[in-house]
């Protein structure tokens, strides 16, 4: 869904939502967002911190940062909550993703001055999105490879979202990953700080004020996927190759293959 749906809010009727949107809703009172991939059928396929193993549910704010809260059980479908072993990738539906917050759909391809004109970040982008099934395909592959550690400033719900709708991924270890909710909060302290040394030239708080809202603007806007740089089209194939994801009982399985297969060919060769 592209296209301004209005300065102050994106908020949908679950109606409006296709396969393939990049859905989010706020949590605690908009201190933050939840982000996910709606691929029909009432599901989404959204990104949080691995499962705690010794409790159903982990509902501790402090401990699931940008994650949503996911019920230990849904009356309602089945495989609400599904997830691979050690991955935080999971598939909902969309009651339980929502919890009792509304919808919401994030924008793609929106002009330069809608993105400084949103009052948040995370809330569009100027990147432009692959079709629908590319989006929905990385999604359940992503769901049953998994898309690496979860961190709130480099790779947490959103930049899963992100990734999944265009492709795109940070070439190089990065302060900030993709998410626009993230360079929100790095991009206010440092416009503040940036903005310090014109205190001087500033005819009371009301300067001051402007020129750290103008600067913060400018920076949010330097670090979206659609302008910087620094970000490469990956398939989703071969993302666990790019960012070094393959865990360590793979890499172990793969030395004794390597050293069996080494074995029988000494013994071949005799």
């Amino acid at each position: 869904m592209n296209g301004m749906r209005g300065l102050l809010s994106n908020k949908v009727e679950r109606g409006e939502i296709r396969a393939g949107d990049h859905i989010y809703t706020w949590r605690a009172v908009y201190t933050y967002s939840h982000h996910g991939i709606y691929v029909g059928g009432s599901k989404v396929v959204h990104f949080t911190r691995e499962k705690n193993t010794s409790s159903d549910t982990d509902t501790s704010p402090a401990s699931n940062g940008f994650s949503s809260k996911l019920p230990s059980s849904c009356s309602t479908f089945p495989d609400c909550g599904f997830r691979q072993p050690n991955s935080g990738v999971v598939l909902s539906c969309l009651d339980c993703f929502l919890g009792s917050g509304s919808l919401y759909c994030f924008e793609y391809g929106v002009a330069p001055s809608v993105f400084l004109a949103k009052v948040r970040g995370g809330t569009c982008t100027t990147a432009e999105s692959d079709p629908s099934e590319t989006v929905i395909h990385r999604a359940m592959y992503l769901l049953q490879n998994g898309f690496g550690n979860y961190d709130v400033f480099q790779n947490n719900c959103e930049d899963f979202a992100l990734y999944c709708k265009t492709g795109l991924l940070v070439a190089e270890n990065a302060s900030v990953g993709r998410s626009g909710q993230a360079s929100s909060f790095i991009g206010a302290p440092l416009a503040a700080i940036l903005s310090s040394p014109l205190k001087l030239f500033m005819a009371g708080p009301v300067g001051v004020a402007t020129v750290t809202a103008g600067m913060y603007c400018v920076s949010r806007y330097a670090t979206d996927i659609g302008v910087r740089t620094d970000v490469i089209k990956v398939p989703v194939e071969d993302l666990s190759v790019n960012l070094g994801w393959m865990g360590s009982h793979q890499e172990v399985a793969e030395e004794r293959e390597a050293s069996k297969n080494g074995r029988m060919e000494q013994q071949t060769s005799r």
